[in-house]
């Protein structure tokens, strides 16, 4: 836990750098990939966001963590596992698709979303084009979600000008959260603007590599 804690010291220091505010710049703890072990570390560590990415896992997990983290659901949404889902997530920061926000308003109505936005034109990958992401937001809100904000994974090749262009849309449809940077790219995200990092490998290590996490 110790070793979480002086890792999320030194993430709070590359925000800084970046010219971001360490205490205005949600770190998410990313632990897709570790066990129990670490939601907790998150937690003594004084983080209070906790992100996975499968739900499977999230939903296994939750209920064998030792204290109550804000769950942020990161994966692609799937309709059948919104039920299960439902209960747990305080932040649902993938949605991509109008009948996703349907299935969470059902089942949570109110709830918080990020628009996921997807820059890339690559096959398989999650989210919502660019100049589709109005009319999303639009049709999320009608249906009493509330959108608080955009969120995108950036290609390494092209990381500034995807951030750029994520808060630019938000900053055009009022949205206040980005949820743009992950580890290698953080300094990007919050040089751009983000509001919210997520952070896995930078605070625990590499998945599997570590026995306290295993």
């Amino acid at each position: 836990m110790s070793a979480v804690a002086a890792r999320l010291a030194e993430v709070r220091r590359r925000i800084e750098v970046a010219g971001g505010d360490p205490e205005r710049v949600r770190i998410v703890a990313v632990t897709k990939g570790f066990g129990p072990e670490a939601v907790e570390a998150a937690l003594a560590a004084g983080l209070e966001d906790v992100g996975e990415n499968y739900a499977q896992e999230l939903v296994t997990k939750a209920p064998r963590v030792a204290g109550t983290p804000r769950w942020h659901f990161l994966g692609a949404v799937q309709r059948n596992k919104v039920p299960a889902l439902a209960p747990l997530v305080a932040c649902w920061q993938s949605v991509a698709r109008a009948v996703e926000g349907e299935a969470i308003a059902r089942r949570r109505p109110g709830a918080l979303v990020l628009v996921e936005v997807e820059l890339t034109g690559r096959p398989g990958r999650n989210g919502c084009r660019l100049d589709a992401v109005p009319a999303l937001v639009a049709d999320l809100v009608a249906d009493g979600l509330d959108v608080r904000g955009l969120m995108t994974v950036a290609p390494q090749e092209d990381a500034q000008a995807t951030f750029r262009a994520v808060r630019e849309l938000a900053d055009r449809l009022g949205l206040p959260e980005r949820s743009m940077g992950m580890t290698g790219d953080l300094e990007a995200a919050v040089a751009e603007g983000s509001t919210m990092v997520r952070v896995g490998r930078a605070l625990f290590g590499e998945r599997g590599g570590g026995p306290r996490f295993a």
